[in-house]
């Protein structure tokens, strides 16, 4: 499991890292809003710990722009302690509140319990047939038609279209193309990913250049068409 750990306090951060680690997490840190948004969007993590009074972009933020891409769990580390704090941060999307001081025990339990529930609320019956418009992709034939004629597609530009089509909602980074259909570490080169997008999108697109199935969200990486 990947955790994006968001700590100004360098003490605090390297104490849960260490730990953390220890459980045979990964720990990536960050220590202000803007590497946090950073480091968010150009990774893949299982659980975002938070903390929200941190410098350039403050905590709250730094969950409204997680939340507009996914809805990966996010557990909030606060020194905030009010009702009214905790409302905020939980009615902005976090999962999870813990307040300062904190045992980092406590901090286990509660990825753990927000990890199982993410899992288990994502472990749902997987359809045999994804469809956009008249683009069709079966499943369990292997096989992508589009007005009912058939489309091949190589083993990857197939695992992209796949992907995008199984999270209708979510925006996929390239890095994160790249890492989940690839399955290796990305090196910095957008290349492989853009060229597979333009082969696929001139395969299944009517117009490649105004794409309806796979499309472009400038900035931050490729989702889906709207399902029909």
């Amino acid at each position: 499991m990947r955790l994006l750990l968001v700590e100004d306090d360098p003490e605090i951060s390297q104490m849960l890292k260490n730990y953390l680690e220890t459980e045979d997490y990964r720990v990536v840190c960050a220590a202000d809003g803007e590497e946090a948004c950073g480091k968010f969007q150009k990774g893949s993590f299982d659980l975002v710990l938070l903390d929200l009074m941190i410098p350039k972009i403050n905590g709250m933020d730094v969950m409204q722009f997680i939340r507009k891409t996914d809805t990966v769990p996010i557990i909030i580390l606060s020194a905030k302690d009010t009702d009214s704090d905790k409302t905020l941060g939980l009615g902005l999307g976090a999962d999870d509140y813990i307040t300062k001081p904190f045992s980092v025990a406590e901090v286990l339990a509660r990825i753990k319990a927000n990890i199982r529930r993410n899992t288990q609320y994502m472990r749902q019956p997987e359809p045999e047939v994804l469809m956009v418009g008249d683009l069709v992709m079966d499943l369990a034939e292997h096989t992508v038609t589009k007005k009912g004629e058939q489309v091949a597609l190589t083993a990857k530009e197939y695992g992209i279209l796949r992907l995008l089509l199984q999270n209708p909602k979510k925006v996929y980074t390239k890095e994160q193309i790249y890492s989940l259909i690839w399955n290796d570490a990305y090196m910095g080169d957008e290349n492989a990913v853009n060229v597979h997008i333009s082969r696929l999108r001139n395969k299944i697109e009517d117009n490649p250049k105004t794409p309806r199935y796979v499309i472009t969200v400038w900035g931050i990486g490729y989702r889906s068409g709207a399902p029909s």
